[in-house]
This record gives structure tokens, sequence and C-alpha cells, in this order.
């Protein structure tokens, strides 16, 4: 059975909460957990927490963040012992979370903590913007350790979807973002893949709810040890899911549930079985 999300936390409504999907992060996890507390014990003090979203791991993640939610009060987490996707992790993530101000990151620490700090201060002080996302695509970004590979990777996915959506957004990808509580729940509703496609999902709907999108540069490094073990069964799980999509959005969605059956048989042979 899941933990309780609300235990070991303040009474009060935090400011902002962090979301942090992870799959067999116990390498990791804590390194990331050890700089997100530290530095938001510093600016925010009483008025954040970190929620980690377990999602199927086999490893002994939850053994790590439990001594962490025992360290600082404002660890939680939530444990789905099936693997959910890390789209799927995000989404219970949401549903729970309490900040004003959500926001969600990568594991792996590839954001630091002052860099989601800024996408957080830039939505708190533009009334006009719901929702801020970190690009590494746009003028003033830094990216390290990029490999060659996932850089064709994410210009060509950056391409379907541009013809697919029209989002108008370089870096649909980035796991830096965050957004205004208010605004979850007119999206909860639409946001259906769990994969790492996710995050076109989550902007797609955003900007149907009529929510306002402003990309930011970001300071990122790429990890070295990614959990995606098989980037182009991923690749294809992607478009596959962003195909989907795009079809449930257009004139033509009543041809979905036609579709569906060979959309299923593809998703059993090409995803990444963790």
């Amino acid at each position: 059975m899941a933990p309780n999300p609300t235990q070991n936390i303040m009474q009060s409504t935090p400011h902002i909460t962090i979301i942090i999907p992870a799959y067999n992060e116990e390498k990791r996890i804590a390194e990331t957990l050890l700089r997100y507390g530290t530095y938001y014990n510093k600016q925010y003090r009483n008025r954040y927490d970190i929620l980690v979203v377990l999602n199927g791991c086999k490893d002994k993640t939850e053994d790590v963040v439990k001594q962490w939610c025992k360290k600082n009060s404002h660890i939680h987490y939530i444990n789905f012992s099936d693997a959910i996707g890390k789209g799927g992790a995000i989404i219970e993530g949401l549903r729970v979370a309490r900040g004003n101000l959500v926001g969600y990151t990568d594991a792996d620490g590839s954001t630091r903590p002052e860099i989601m700090h800024r996408l957080f201060g830039a939505l708190e002080l533009t009334p006009s913007i719901d929702c801020v996302v970190g690009s590494r695509w746009i003028e003033g970004a830094v990216v390290q350790q990029r490999t060659l590979k996932r850089q064709i990777m994410s210009r060509l996915f950056h391409v379907i979807v541009a013809l697919y959506f029209h989002l108008g957004i370089k870096d649909t990808q980035c796991g830096a973002k965050v957004i205004r509580k208010q605004l979850i729940p007119k999206i909860l509703p639409h946001l259906n893949i769990s994969n790492m496609a996710f995050d076109v999902n989550f902007l797609v709907d955003i900007k149907r709810a009529g929510g306002h999108i402003f990309e930011m540069p970001i300071e990122w490094e790429d990890d070295t040890n990614s959990t995606i073990s098989h980037p182009m069964k991923t690749g294809l799980v992607m478009f596959l899911s962003i195909t989907r999509l795009r079809l449930l959005y257009s004139p033509l969605r009543f041809l979905y549930p036609l579709l569906r059956p060979i959309s299923d048989v593809l998703y059993s042979i090409f995803t990444v079985k963790k």
C-alpha cells in the first residue's frame, strides 16, 4: 500500500511543491534530495515540499527516500509497486501536490535546484504566465555533456511535435517545468500519456486550457548514466504516443477506436520493458 503522501508535512499550505519521479534511482536520488533540501531550506524555510513519486522501483530507492524523509520533514513520497511510467508518476504527483506553484524535475539532478528556483521565480513574478518551461534550445541556454545521438534524436522529435501541434516551444522535453496550481484541475483529466512523451501532452493541454507558457533558457548537465537503456525503442514509443495524442485532438478522432488495437500491438512490440 502506498504511504500517505501528506505524512510528515507542515500543516500550512506550502508555497511550492517539487515533484521528482523516480525509477530505480537508489544511486542518485540521495544526492538530488540533499542538494534540493539544503537549497530550499535556505530559500523557502517552511514554505516548500518535495514529493518523490516511486514508479515500479525494483532496487532500494524507497529505502533511500525513507531515510531522507526522516532527515527532512519537507520530503515525502508515494510508492507505486507497478511501473506507471515517468509521465504516470508526474500525473500522480500533480494530483496530490499542495503548493501554490508546482514543478517537476528529474531524479538525476540534471537541473540544479537554483535553476528550478529561477523558473519558480519567473512564474511568481509574472501573473500573466501560467507555466514556465526550461529550455536547452534557446539563446542563453548552457548544456554540458550532451551526446550527438541525443541531440539528433531531440531535434527529430521536436520537428514532429512542431508539425503536429504548433506549440511554438523549442524544447518540450526538458525535465524542468513549473505551473500554477489552479491550472492543474483543468488539465489533469486530459493527461493520458504515461511515458516520456508526457511533456507534450502536458504542454498541449495547458494551451488548450487557455494557459500561457513561457520558455526560459536553462543550464543543464546531461546525465551520462541515463536510465534510458534503449533510446531507439524509447523514441519509437514517444512517436507513437504523440501520434495518438494528435489523433485524439483532431477532426479524425472518431477513427481512434478503430485504430486502438493496432496501436496497442505496436506498443507491445516497441515499449521498453523495465
